[in-house]
């Protein structure tokens, strides 16, 4: 009987021990995680500071790169769930001539961290999709309107039935908040018009829907 008891209490007393020292895990790789973030992000501005006085494909900031790559990748391998390293190391596969830099590769990061809820992938997807018309773009932010994410205000501001300075609404002067199925489908007819097969597809599918959803309500 008190064998029992004994065991009872120390039973008691180890799960909580364990839950704290899986959480100081937890604490320690997202901590590490940050600090490779925070040396690539430091690399990545030492490039951008001297860029604008060197050649784009100037071998004296390989090393640089290179090691804000490696950094970012390994903050990856830390703590997988890790946007900003996710965001960041997707800008280099887009934007900086890297060894081993992937346009494709880069663009699944960046819908991923924007998937993941990370506003600067988010905003740098709705400025590529608006400034280039990006198919693929345009087919990830539509999917993210669809799944209930919030369009950030500054992918939105400068839209042509809103007021450039305030970013709200022309008539009456009130925000609205617009309805995320209509923008979804404007941005899958971008991805249609583009070429794009799976915009027509999802087109399609909405389409498909909102019948369904007639039929029923009769």
């Amino acid at each position: 009987m008190i064998k029992q008891l004994c065991y009872k209490a120390a039973k008691q007393l180890q799960n909580p021990l364990c839950f704290l020292i899986q959480q100081r895990g937890i604490h320690s790789r997202n901590k590490k995680a940050m600090e490779l973030v925070a040396k690539g992000w430091s690399a990545l501005q030492e490039v951008d500071r001297v860029i604008d006085y060197a050649d784009r494909k100037d071998q004296r900031l390989i090393p640089l790169l290179r090691g804000a790559k490696e950094n970012f990748e390994l903050a990856l391998e830390i703590d997988n769930m890790n946007t900003h390293a996710r965001y960041w190391l997707g800008r280099m596969h887009l934007k900086y001539h890297v060894p081993g830099a992937c346009k494709a590769i880069g663009a699944a990061l960046l819908v991923e961290a924007a998937n993941m809820g990370d506003p600067d992938a988010q905003y740098e997807l709705g400025c590529r999709l608006r400034v280039e018309g990006h198919a693929g773009a345009a087919i990830a932010y539509g999917s993210l309107l669809l799944q209930g994410y919030e369009v950030p205000e500054v992918i939105t501001r400068f839209n042509s039935d809103r007021s450039p300075s305030t970013g709200a609404l022309r008539k009456k002067g009130k925000k609205v908040r617009q309805d995320p199925l209509v923008l979804a489908k404007e941005q899958f007819q971008i991805a249609a018009d583009a070429g794009c097969d799976l915009g027509l597809r999802w087109l399609k599918r909405i389409s498909d829907d909102e019948k369904l959803q007639q039929q029923t309500t009769l």
